[in-house]
């Protein structure tokens, strides 16, 4: 898979998700992640939503760059926030926040997916020289 085709993929998957977030968190935490929703939780999913749909629209508006320090910083993040979300879901079930292996399972694997797409295009990225000094 080219580069572009992963940043645009990743960007309509986190849209999606962080939109769902966003405009339907009590759906989002009793029919995906089976957990009890109350107010505080639906303020914390719509806060996670609008930070996904932010990232979603980052990837898909750099998805057609060269390789330049820009890029290499937002491949980093992205790889940053797939990893660090990464042990979220599983010590929300292991806690029992989360009641079934599919409120967590499904999404554990898209996060170990995206942070290897990262990991493999910053991997594949030339190295960037430092631009030459103007007079």
């Amino acid at each position: 898979m080219k580069r572009k085709t992963f940043l645009t993929v990743t960007a309509v998957i986190v849209l999606l998700i962080g939109g769902f977030a966003l405009a339907a968190p009590g759906a989002l935490l009793t029919n995906v992640k089976h957990a009890a929703p109350s107010e505080v939780a639906n303020v914390m999913a719509r806060t996670v939503g609008i930070l996904l749909v932010s990232v979603g629209v980052l990837n898909f508006l750099i998805r057609d760059h060269e390789d330049s320090p820009t890029l290499r910083a937002v491949l980093i993040a992205n790889s940053l926030l797939q990893i660090g979300i990464l042990p979220i879901d599983p010590i929300a079930y292991a806690s029992g926040a989360y009641r079934s292996l599919g409120s967590f399972v499904p999404n554990t694997a898209l996060h170990v997916l995206l942070a290897s797409g990262f990991i493999f295009y910053l991997s594949r990225m030339k190295p960037i020289s430092k631009a030459e000094p103007t007079p």
